[in-house]
C-alpha cells in the first residue's frame, strides 16, 4: 500500500536513510476528494446498559451517532468503554467520528512531526485510510489507545508489560510499586522471580532466605487491593519461575493448597464463590502462574532422568529431582486448579531477535507478548472476515493483496505511536523506545475457517491459518525494514543485527517448508513467500525499525468492537448465538458463517435452509437433513456435543507459532473427565510441536464453580490418577418445599383426542414448584406414567432444576397421542409432554427465555405478523425513550388472584450467547459472571470476556 519516494514497485523500494524523504501512501479503500465519513449512513442510538441481576442501570448515554451497520453490542461497548469526558457534560464524546478523529488525528500529527510521510498529501491519505479501516471494523487498536490517545491524560498505548526483579529487597519493593502503578492504569504485567534466592539458600547475614513464593504473597495482596484500573475485577498478572529453581515445587503447589483451603472454608459456611465476601482470604489468586521449562528438563522427562535444581547465586546444583515426577506434579496441579501453565524457554529464545541485549525470561499476563524485561508492547488486530471475497460464481478467496496493504498501514501507525507514547515507568519507556516492540494480530479466525468450509481441527484449516499468519508477519517485517530506511532502525538493532537476521531466516524457512493444501491457502502462501524474500533483502540493507512485529492476543473488547464472531485464534463458541436488536429486545440466530460454509461445501439453497433450520432447533448439526457426516467436523465448536478436542487446539497453535514474533494467548480446554495423563500429553506435545507457551483449563476444576457428583468407581479412578484431587467433596442441593397455601393454575387440555388436567403450583415469590397431571382415563398406563412423571418433575423443581431446562429437554419430544389441541396458544403438539412444557413455558417463563426457545403465544405470533416483532409493548412505557442498544424486559402485570397466569420469572434466562448455549445444549460454560452486568462471561485467549458490556478479566 505504501512506497518510498524513489521506487513504486513492490520489492524495489528505496533503502532511504534516517531523515529521508518519507513514505508515499497508496490508497486502499478511500476515494480522492471524499472523506470516509461521507460514504456511510449515520444514525442516532440510545445506549442504556443494565445489570441483569438487579435491573439497575450501569450506563446511559442517549443520542450517540454511529454508522447504521454497527451492531447494538459494538455501539454499547464503544460508547461505554471508549468515549471520553464525563457523561452529561459538553466535553463528553457523542459519536464515533469524534472518537476516531481524536485517535487518528494524533497519529497523523506524530507521523508528520517525526518524518514518516513524503508530503502532506501522503499524510492525509494515511489519515483517511486509517479512519476508513476503523470505521468499517477492518481492524482495531488495543483498548489503551482508545482510552488515552488524544486526551489530556498520559498517552499510554500499550496493554502488555514485562517487569523484572532482582535478588534484593530494594528491587522487590520496586516490583510491588511498579506493578501497582500498572494495575492502577488498567493494564497488567508479568515477570520472572527466578533471580530471587530460594528458601534453601543462605542470606549474607547467615539466615535462610525467604524465597520467591513468600514474596508472591505481598504482590498478590497488593494486586487484590488495587485490582485493575480501580474496577471490581481482579488485576491481570503473570508470575513465572524457572524449572531449575529450588523452590519450584512450592511454586507449583501454591494454588493447589489454596483450593483445598477454599473447599474447607466453604464447607464451614463461608462465602467462597467468585466475588464472595470471604474469597479475599485466599492467597495467590490474582496471578496466572507459569513454570519456565528448558529443553534439558524436557529431555530428562522424555528419558526418565534426574534433573538438577540450581542455587541462584552460584549456579551449582543443590538438589536433584526425578524429572518425570516433577513434570507429573505440574500436570496434577494444572489438572486440579488450572495452574501452573508452561513456557518453553529454549524455544522462546531460539526465536529471540535481540539476545545480545538479554534473554526473554517472562511474558505479559496473557502469554502472547514475550520480549526483554522492563518493556511493553502495543497491540492491534485485524478482522479476518473483512478479507474473505465471494465472486458472482460463488467462488471464495482470501484477499491477500488487500490484507497485506492493510497490515502495512497498521504497522506504520503502530510504530508512530511509540514516538508520542507515555509509559508507566522510566525503565519501560527506555526499553520500548529502544526496541519498538509491536504486536499486530488478528481476530475471527474461527469464523473464517468455518465460512470457507474448513474444520478448525483439519490440515486445510491449519494451512490457511498458517498462511495468513505468515503473510501478516512477513508483511510487517517488510514494512519495518522500509521504515528503517526512512526513520532509522531501532536503537538496539546494531548490536543484535546478526541474531535478528537469523530469526528472519527461520521464519522464511518455516514458510517455505509449510504444506500447501487447497485453492484458498496456496495464493496466500505465495504472497507470504514474496514478503519474506523482501524481508531478507531489505533487512540486510536497511535493518529493521522494530524488534518484534506480531502476536496473537485475546482480542476481547476490541473483538466485540469489530463485531467479530470469534476472538483471536479461538474457534466459534457455538453455532447459535444471542443477538441484541436495535430498538430493544433480542433474538437467537444461527451464525452467518454456517450458510457460507454449506455453500462452499456444495450444498444447494434448499438444503442449506433445511440444515440452518435444524441447527436453530437443536443447536448442532447432528442428524441435520441432507448434511453428509464427513462435513460435521466443519461445524465443530468450542462447546457442545462435537466440541473440538484438546489436541485440536494445540495443533492449531503449532500451525501459526512459527510465523509469529511473540506467542499466542490461548487456554486449551479439557473436559471435566480428562485425566492427569492427558494434561501431561498436552504439555509434552506443546514442546514437541514448537509452541512457546501453553495453559490448560479442565472444566469445573475451580472451587468457585459447581462440582459434579461422581460415581464411586469414577471417584476411585480419579483418586488413583490424580493424588492432588483425592479430597473430593460432593455438594448436594437442598430441597425447597412449597408452603401449605400456594398459588396455582389448573388447565384442562386435549392432545390428539386424549383429555387431561394440569395443575401447576408455584412458590409465592419464586416461580414454579409443583406440577400435577391427571388423564381422563383413570387406571390407564398413560395416566399412571403421567402421575409418576409429574412427581419426578415436581421433586426436580423443588431441588432447583430450572424450568427452562425441562422445557428445552421435553419440547419437541414426539410420541402418541399427538396432534391438534384445544389451546389457542399451542395449536399442535407432538406429544402430551411437548404440550405440557410449552404451556408451562408460556405461563411461567419470561418472554426472552421462551422466545429464545421458539415458544410464543397466539397474541405474540399475530404481533409478529403485524409488526415483525414478537416482543410485547407495555402501554405505560415510553417506547421512544427505550434504549435502542440495550433490551429492557417488560414484566407482565401482577394480580393477587391465585390462579392468574403470572408468576415470578424463572431464576435464569439468556442474556448472551454463552447463556444461550447453556440453555440449548444443557451444558455448563465454566466461566465467572461479569461484575458489571451480571451475565456469564466466555473465554477469550487466557482470560474471560463479557460480550454484554465488553468487560474482561485481565486482557484488553
Amino acid at each position: 500500500m505504501t512506497e518510498t519516494t524513489s521506487g513504486p514497485a513492490r520489492g524495489s523500494r528505496s533503502k532511504g536513510n534516517k531523515g529521508g524523504k518519507g513514505l508515499r501512501i497508496e490508497r486502499i479503500h478511500t476515494t480522492p476528494g471524499v472523506h470516509p465519513y461521507d460514504e456511510v449512513t449515520w444514525e442516532r442510538r440510545d445506549v442504556v446498559m443494565t445489570n441483569w441481576r438487579d435491573g439497575s442501570i450501569n450506563f446511559e448515554q442517549r443520542g450517540v451517532e454511529f454508522p447504521d451497520f454497527w451492531s447494538v453490542n459494538a455501539v454499547n461497548i464503544v460508547t461505554s468503554k471508549y468515549f471520553r469526558g464525563a457523561v452529561g457534560s459538553p466535553e463528553r464524546e457523542s459519536g464515533l467520528k469524534q472518537l476516531i478523529d481524536r485517535v487518528v488525528g494524533t497519529y497523523r500529527a506524530a507521523g508528520e512531526k517525526h518524518g514518516y510521510f513524503a508530503s502532506p498529501a501522503d499524510a492525509e491519505i494515511f489519515e483517511h485510510e486509517l479512519a476508513y479501516a476503523l470505521l468499517h471494523q477492518v481492524f482495531s487498536f488495543n483498548s489503551p489507545v482508545w482510552f488515552n490517545v488524544g486526551t489530556k491524560q498520559p498517552q499510554q498505548v500499550s496493554a502488555c508489560f514485562i517487569l523484572s526483579v532482582d535478588d534484593s529487597m530494594e528491587s522487590i519493593l520496586d516490583w510491588y510499586k511498579e506493578e501497582g502503578m500498572i494495575f492502577k492504569g488498567g493494564s497488567g504485567a508479568g515477570l520472572n522471580l527466578s533471580r530471587i534466592r530460594s528458601s534453601k539458600e543462605l542470606l549474607s547475614s547467615g539466615g535462610n532466605a525467604s524465597g520467591p513464593v513468600s514474596f508472591m504473597r505481598g504482590a498478590d495482596a497488593s494486586a487484590g487491593t488495587i485490582k485493575s484500573g480501580g474496577a471490581t475485577r481482579r488485576a491481570a498478572k503473570m508470575v513465572v519461575l524457572d524449572v531449575d529453581h529450588p523452590d519450584v515445587e512450592a511454586f507449583i503447589d501454591t494454588k493447589v493448597k489454596e483450593e483445598e483451603k477454599v473447599r474447607a472454608l466453604r464447607d464451614a459456611g463461608f462465602d467462597m464463590d467468585l466475588g464472595g465476601d470471604d474469597i479475599t482470604s485466599v492467597q495467590y489468586q490474582n496471578a496466572n502462574n507459569s513454570v519456565r521449562v528448558n529443553d534439558e528438563f524436557m529431555k530428562a522427562v522424555e528419558t526418565g532422568s534426574k534433573f538438577g535444581l540450581r542455587a541462584r547465586l552460584t549456579g551449582e546444583v543443590i538438589e536433584e529431582v526425578d524429572a518425570k515426577g516433577l513434570f507429573r506434579k505440574m500436570a496434577e496441579a494444572a489438572w486440579a486448579c488450572a495452574d501452573p501453565g508452561i513456557q518453553y524457554d529454549d524455544t522462546i529464545n531460539h526465536w529471540h531477535t535481540s539476545p545480545e541485549t538479554g534473554r526473554i525470561t517472562a511474558s505479559n499476563p496473557c502469554s502472547e507478548y514475550m520480549h526483554l524485561d522492563n518493556s511493553s508492547c502495543n497491540l492491534a488486530s485485524l478482522n479476518l472476515m473483512k478479507f474473505l471475497r465471494d465472486d458472482d460464481a460463488g467462488h471464495q478467496s482470501f484477499d491477500a493483496e488487500r490484507f497485506a496493504k492493510v497490515v502495512e498501514l497498521v504497522i506504520t501507525a503502530m510504530d508512530i505511536s511509540i514516538c508520542f507514547a507515555d509509559f508507566p515507568t522510566e525503565k519501560i519507556g527506555e526499553t520500548t523506545r529502544a526496541f519498538r516492540q509491536l504486536g499486530i494480530g488478528y481476530a475471527n479466525l474461527g469464523a473464517l475457517l468455518m465460512a470457507t468450509g474448513h474444520a478448525y481441527d483439519s490440515e486445510g484449516g491449519r494451512a490457511l491459518a498458517g498462511a495468513i499468519t505468515s503473510l501478516m508477519t512477513g508483511t510487517s517485517y517488510r514494512r519495518s525494514a522500509e521504515l528503517a530506511a526512512v526513520v532509522g532502525p531501532y536503537e538496539g538493532y546494531a548490536r543484535n543485527a546478526d541474531a535478528h537476521q537469523r530469526v528472519m531466516k527461520q521464519h522464511s524457512d518455516a514458510n517455505a517448508a509449510a504444506r500447501r493444501m487447497d485453492d484458498l491457502d496456496t495464493p496466500v502462501w505465495a504472497a507470504a513467500t514474496e514478503a519474506w524474500q523482501d524481508v531478507l533483502r531489505l533487512g540486510e540493507k536497511n535493518g529493521f525499525r522494530n524488534a518484534q512485529a506480531s502476536v496473537l492476543a485475546p482480542t476481547g473488547t476490541i473483538g466485540l468492537m469489530m463485531d467479530c464472531d470469534t476472538t483471536g485464534i479461538e474457534p466459534d463458541l457455538a453455532l447459535v448465538k444471542f443477538k441484541k436488536l436495535v430498538g430493544g429486545g433480542s433474538m437467537q440466530i444461527v451464525n452467518n458463517t454456517v450458510p457460507k460454509a454449506l455453500k462452499r461445501l456444495g450444498y444447494q439453497p434448499e438444503q442449506i435452509e433445511a440444515v440452518v433450520a435444524h441447527i436453530a432447533e437443536h443447536g448442532n448439526v447432528i442428524d441435520a437433513p441432507g448434511l453428509k457426516a464427513e462435513h460435521y467436523e466443519v461445524f465443530d465448536c468450542a462447546m457442545g456435543e462435537r466440541a473440538i478436542s484438546a489436541m485440536g487446539h494445540v495443533r492449531m497453535m503449532a500451525a501459526t507459532q512459527p510465523f509469529l514474533s511473540g506467542a499466542i494467548s490461548k487456554t486449551v480446554n479439557l473436559p471435566e473427565t480428562a485425566t492427569v495423563e492427558e494434561v501431561e500429553e498436552v504439555y509434552f506435545e506443546g514442546w514437541k510441536l514448537g509452541l512457546k507457551a501453553l495453559a490448560i483449563y479442565r472444566d469445573n476444576c475451580k472451587v468457585g464453580q459447581p462440582l459434579s457428583a461422581k460415581k464411586k468407581d469414577e471417584a476411585k479412578q480419579d483418586a488413583a490418577e490424580a493424588p492432588a484431587a483425592e479430597k473430593v467433596v460432593e455438594y448436594r442441593p437442598v430441597r425447597k418445599r412449597l408452603p401449605k397455601g400456594r398459588p396455582g393454575i389448573t388447565t384442562s387440555f386435549t392432545v390428539g383426542g386424549a383429555e387431561g388436567y394440569m395443575t401447576a403450583n408455584s412458590y409465592p415469590d419464586d416461580g414454579l414448584g409443583e406440577v400435577f397431571l391427571k388423564m381422563s382415563k383413570q387406571g390407564s398406563t398413560l395416566a399412571g406414567m403421567m402421575d409418576a412423571f409429574s412427581i419426578a418433575v415436581s421433586v426436580g423443581l423443588q431441588y432447583g432444576v430450572p424450568l427452562e431446562t425441562y422445557v428445552s429437554k421435553f419440547t419437541n419430544m414426539r410420541f402418541e397421542p399427538a396432534g391438534m389441541t384445544d389451546d389457542p396458544d399451542v395449536r399442535m403438539a407432538q406429544s402430551i409432554v411437548d404440550y405440557i412444557f410449552r404451556r408451562l413455558a408460556l405461563d411461567f417463563l419470561p418472554f426472552e427465555t421462551r422466545s429464545a426457545l421458539g415458544i410464543h403465544s397466539a397474541e405474540e405470533r399475530q404481533r409478529h405478523l403485524d409488526t415483525g416483532s414478537y416482543e410485547p409493548i407495555d402501554e405505560e412505557v415510553d417506547v421512544e425513550g427505550l434504549a435502542q442498544s440495550a433490551p429492557r424486559r417488560i414484566e407482565p402485570p401482577k394480580t393477587e388472584a391465585p390462579a392468574a397466569r403470572t408468576t415470578a420469572p424463572a431464576p435464569k434466562q439468556a442474556h448472551n450467547s454463552t447463556e444461550l448455549v447453556e440453555m440449548q445444549l444443557g451444558l455448563n460454560a465454566d466461566a465467572p459472571l461479569c461484575f458489571s452486568c451480571g451475565t456469564k462471561m466466555r473465554r477469550a485467549g487466557s482470560c474471560y470476556l463479557c460480550e454484554g458490556c465488553g468487560s474482561t478479566s485481565g486482557c484488553s
